[in-house]
């Protein structure tokens, strides 16, 4: 037997009024996702312009498809999909920011040293300076919670190229952090 939470039903009434067209539905729905689908996409894309329109595309799209929705899934998680696969064709629309798997820069072995202290801002600083591919291989598998294997399939790349980007990015933003320390 499987045991509902009472949220799950709050939710699952919201949503079956959002199916028939309620617009204070759809609003409630807007407003308890959108700081979330907006730092989802930010987190991909880097800019709070671009960022902004995938959220409202994004919503556009998932209300216009409600009708499919099961609601056997939890609305966030169908929701984040949408963004996250949105966020990823702004990204592939601009290649001439993007680095393909040839140009990316192999950097050398960096050692973690045990003393360094990772504060939150100069992290998240420090993964926005990555390069698209790094960054998002690692805001999918750190952050989301995708298997290489599911990033993979999601950015049309092979896992072992998924795996390569994601080690990458963590050698960069050592790296990264330790130029900031040595600029302080």
């Amino acid at each position: 037997m499987k045991l509902i939470t009472k949220p799950k039903i709050i939710e699952d009434s919201i949503i079956n009024r959002c199916k028939k067209g309620d617009n204070i539905a759809f609003e409630e729905i807007y407003n308890k996702y959108k700081k979330a689908m907006l730092n989802l996409s930010y987190r991909f894309l880097n800019r709070t312009e671009d960022a902004n329109d995938v959220l409202q595309e994004s919503f556009i799209k998932a209300f216009q498809n409600i009708s499919n929705f099961e609601n056997e899934a939890a609305f966030g998680s169908w929701l984040k999909r949408v963004v996250i696969n949105h966020s990823i064709d702004i990204l592939k629309k601009k290649k001439n920011n993007s680095i393909s798997i040839d140009q990316l820069e192999i950097i050398e072995e960096i050692e973690e040293p045990n003393d360094i202290k990772y504060d939150i801002e100069t992290v998240k600083k420090c993964i926005q300076e990555l390069p698209d591919g790094y960054r998002i291989v690692l805001t999918l598998y750190l952050f989301e919670d995708y298997s290489h294997k599911e990033i993979a399939n999601t950015l049309n790349i092979s896992e072992s190229t998924s795996k390569s980007q994601y080690n990458r990015a963590k050698k960069k933003i050592i790296q990264l952090i330790q130029d900031k320390k040595l600029d302080i």
